[in-house]
């Protein structure tokens, strides 16, 4: 068992989803739980709530356009000066699907923004920090996006493979911070394929509208394509890979992205 005690993990968009699925897994390994997200004061409660019940020691949200630099900076500023992060999760993300020469402007340059350069900045400020202590790990949940490619997801695709080069880009730099006692400092992607998320429900309900409504029938549909093993993924199984990436004994583990896809990327 990865035990997570006296770590603090900021989680980018934990409210729901895999996020919060992450969230439980390390809240449930001892670690104080850094909650980042849109939402309003009631699920901000209850998260936080639920994240101490699944045993974190602590569980605070902190508040952070990650659209905006600036207040990307004043996040992780506040998380830093609540005692971490020891780990950091780059989860939040948003979609738009539409050919190339439909794509709204604005949908490029906010998916740009959030997928990617939100990661930049979040790494650049934590990463000194967990060099210094010796213990570090960024996971970057990034998509079988991030090694293949798919129409209509122009942005999408250019931001997750984005994040796997800078993923490795940073993996090497900092190959060499600490040492296999301490744990070391570590940056790896997760590549989900199709799991069970609110990211991909549009795609879903436009594939169950094709067959008068049966959501079974549009997910079989949207797997047939893409993902040989025909099952979706359950978010906690995103968790439970990323807990393990933060265990000491995954100190040599670095700059690697990894796929949950059901045999999508092996075609």
């Amino acid at each position: 068992m990865t035990d997570l005690t006296g770590k603090t993990a900021l989680i980018t968009g934990s409210v729901q989803g895999i996020g919060l699925a992450i969230a439980e897994a390390m809240a449930a390994a001892g670690a104080r739980i850094a909650v980042h997200g849109l939402a309003g004061d009631a699920q901000i409660e209850e998260v936080c709530s639920h994240l101490k019940d699944k045993g974190a020691p602590q569980a605070e949200f902190f508040a952070g356009d990650m659209r905006n630099p600036d207040r990307i900076s004043e996040l992780m500023e506040a998380v830093a000066a609540w005692g971490g992060p020891d780990i950091l999760v780059n989860n939040a993300g948003i979609q738009h699907t539409a050919p190339l020469a439909d794509m709204p402007r604005e949908k490029w340059d906010a998916i740009l923004a959030i997928n990617l350069s939100a990661a930049f900045h979040t790494m650049q400020a934590a990463m000194p920090g967990m060099a210094a202590r010796g213990y570090g790990r960024v996971i970057n949940i990034a998509s079988v996006h991030g090694l293949v490619a798919s129409k209509d997801k122009a942005p999408y695709v250019a931001a997750k493979f984005g994040l796997v080069g800078l993923s490795r880009v940073a993996a090497l730099e900092y190959a060499d911070k600490g040492d296999r006692t301490s744990g070391g400092v570590t940056v790896n992607c997760i590549c989900p394929g199709w799991t069970e998320t609110a990211i991909i429900q549009p795609q879903i309900d436009a594939r169950a509208e094709a067959h008068g409504g049966d959501r079974d029938a549009g997910i079989a549909e949207l797997l047939s394509e893409k993902q040989p093993s025909l099952r979706t993924s359950d978010p906690s199984e995103i968790g439970a890979l990323a807990l393990w990436l933060c265990a000491p004994v995954a100190h040599n583990i670095t700059g690697t992205s990894i796929p949950i896809d059901g045999g999508w990327t092996a075609q």
